[in-house]
């Protein structure tokens, strides 16, 4: 069984050590079936740097080559017009890796891009749910624990790091389709310098631990953080906030002089404490 398992995810390092897309729903998101119109994007084709119309949810696979298990969900921003998917995905999922961390970078469907037929409570929603239960579906197959599952985001992308905070269900146990039967609650959450109207956002109770990071100079992002975080503490979920002086707005892991450069360290340290991570020897 012990050879099984490993050859298992030695075939899945090896088809996805080219950052293998993987489609949320093999036939086509529900309603959206025979859609046939084209995604428009920059750079390479196989790993475009941004997306500027974005039709078919997908999953680009990042795995660690030395895995601790632990998984990441990466939702990149750009303000639901676009996708900033080279510095807010690939660049984040490329250093969880160097952590044993598994990345999974989501290209959602743009609720604000010109001409779009999504919307952020319906498409952009179902995207993000459905990349969690898809990511747990196949943990035993890609070798990842299915109870340290995390969602990552940032701007744009922080609203559906949110979404997936808040909205979880626990699945339908009897959906046709096998991957609806698993939970989309995420383990825990990540969320940076985020944005969305007020009133957009509603915390549960069994909300999973969540950090948020910010920069102080991004004024309008850190009232949405600070209030996120005082709605997640008035129903008790565990959180830790870091406010930067410093950093404005979209700094992710871009090279700074910036105490803000540290926060990833500060995600890490909270990981470890959560037992959702633990330092490789």
């Amino acid at each position: 069984m012990k050879q099984l398992a490993a050859l298992l995810f030695f075939s899945f390092t090896v088809c996805a050590s080219a950052q293998q897309e993987v489609r949320l729903w093999e036939k086509g998101a529900p309603g959206f079936e025979n859609l046939q119109e084209k995604e428009v994007f920059e750079g390479d084709a196989k790993l475009p740097s941004r997306f500027t119309v974005s039709h078919y949810p997908s999953l680009y696979v990042f795995p660690a080559s030395k895995p601790t298990g632990v998984s990441m969900i990466v939702a990149p921003g750009g303000g639901h017009t676009q996708l900033v998917i080279g510095k807010e995905g690939y660049d984040i999922a490329k250093w969880l890796n160097g952590k044993g961390i598994t990345a999974f970078v989501l290209k959602y469907r743009l609720a604000k891009a010109p001409n779009s037929k999504y919307s952020v409570a319906r498409e952009v929603t179902e995207d993000t749910l459905r990349s969690i239960r898809l990511v747990r579906s196949r943990a035993k197959e890609w070798g990842l624990d299915p109870a340290r599952i995390g969602f990552m985001g940032f701007s744009a992308g922080g609203e559906v790091a949110a979404i997936a905070e808040t909205r979880f269900d626990a699945g339908n146990a009897g959906a046709t389709d096998p991957v609806d039967r698993f939970s989309s609650r995420p383990d825990f959450s990540v969320v940076i310098y985020p944005g969305w109207q007020p009133g957009a956002i509603t915390v549960p109770k069994n909300a999973p631990p969540a950090f948020l990071a910010c920069a102080d100079d991004d004024r309008s992002h850190v009232v949405t953080t600070v209030n996120f975080y005082l709605d997640l503490e008035k129903q008790g979920v565990s959180t830790e906030m870091h406010i930067y002086a410093s950093g404005g707005h979209g700094f992710a892991m871009r090279e700074t002089k910036l105490p803000v450069k540290s926060w990833p360290d500060r995600l890490l340290e909270w990981m470890t404490d959560k037992k959702l991570w633990k330092q490789q020897e």
